[in-house]
């Protein structure tokens, strides 16, 4: 069976991919909206095994983009029904949409509830929290931290967490102690209130005295480049540093958390080093097998490598819910820190 799910493009995106993750393969999507939210939920939509995702949009370059990215895209004005119909043979219709908050659609929304399947519009957030955090390598399990003490405080209901970085704009390619160990990537989870806790215990850390042995020296004044804007490594002192951090760092969340290292299922560090990350969990005890390692899948990724480490074990199946899983990171600044969350 093919179902309808439909999307606002103006509500929260955390919301969306909440949504989405209860999607089946196989779906119609319809997003209201092109713009970067909207085309991100279709990409999204898209990845997650929609059967065909439709876009409505009233700016025609909007529209032609998102037609170049392979979406369906119709006006506003047209009978959006009529171009779901054929793409959905599920049996009733039911729908949920603050109409109110998004007028502009509710017309089209009451001709698209007769279309065959199931429609599912979520509430609508205007104007979502959005914060840039940079702690490098370590930025998502910051990233984390964050979003999990906004929620616990009743800041946020969801977030999502994007961990993402473009490397290759500050690597010096004559350099190749550093250029062949770095690579661009993006990965996210979504983060929502619940009354089990997903995310046990946290621990994060920063000490600039290291600051010289990984970092970037140069600056931006004046619009123009000060120093040196190319990424510097010492790799031997980072070796050292990071093995011990990491293992702190993970004693910590243990012992916030009233668990041991023998109660882990899976160890997911950064993936800056095979032996940063063996030495990790060696000095936990953990057995080699309970490690996810991707980095020679994609090299050092910096703030998105933990996310994108753990999309491989869940797509892989040896991530699975209710596992007790342990996400590391350590990087520039220098910055380290662990989440300890039950999956």
């Amino acid at each position: 069976m093919r179902d309808l799910v439909g999307f606002g493009a103006n509500d929260d995106v955390a919301v969306h991919a909440v949504e989405l993750s209860q999607m089946a393969a196989g779906d119609v999507v319809a997003v209201y909206g092109a713009g970067p939210i909207g085309v991100l939920t279709a990409l999204v939509a898209r990845h997650a095994g929609a059967s065909a995702v439709v876009i409505t949009e009233p700016s025609p370059w909007r529209r032609e983009v998102a037609a170049r990215l392979g979406f369906t895209v119709v006006a506003p004005d047209s009978t959006m029904a009529a171009t779901l119909a054929p793409l959905t043979d599920g049996e009733g219709a039911d729908t949920t949409f603050d109409s109110a908050a998004h007028p502009s659609v509710a017309a089209d929304l009451a001709a698209t509830t007769r279309v065959r399947g199931r429609i599912v519009v979520v509430g609508v957030y205007k104007q979502p929290t959005a914060i840039d955090l940079q702690a490098v390598c370590s930025g998502f399990v910051y990233a984390l931290t964050v979003a999990d003490s906004m929620i616990r405080a009743g800041a946020a209901r969801c977030a999502l967490v994007v961990g993402s970085e473009v490397f290759s704009r500050i690597l010096d390619f004559n350099d190749r102690t550093t250029c062949v160990l770095f690579g661009d990537g993006a990965g996210a989870v979504v983060l929502e209130a619940s009354t089990e806790p997903g995310i046990l215990a946290t621990e994060l850390h920063a000490d600039g005295r290291h600051v010289g042995i990984l970092c970037v020296p140069g600056t931006v004044a004046g619009g123009h480049v000060l120093g040196d804007p190319l990424l510097k490594m010492d790799g031997p002192a980072v070796f050292k540093l990071a093995v011990g951090v990491l293992d702190s760092a993970a004693r910590a969340v243990l012992e916030k958390a009233g668990r041991r290292a023998e109660d882990l299922d899976w160890l997911i560090p950064h993936q800056a080093n095979i032996r940063i990350m063996q030495g990790t969990a060696k000095k936990l005890k953990l057995p080699l097998d309970k490690l996810i390692a991707t980095v020679d899948e994609h090299g050092n990724t910096s703030a998105a490598s933990v996310p994108l480490a753990l999309d491989v074990a869940v797509r892989s199946g040896r991530v699975q819910r209710g596992h007790t899983v342990m996400l590391e990171g350590v990087g520039g600044g220098f910055t380290w820190g662990a989440v300890l969350l039950d999956f």
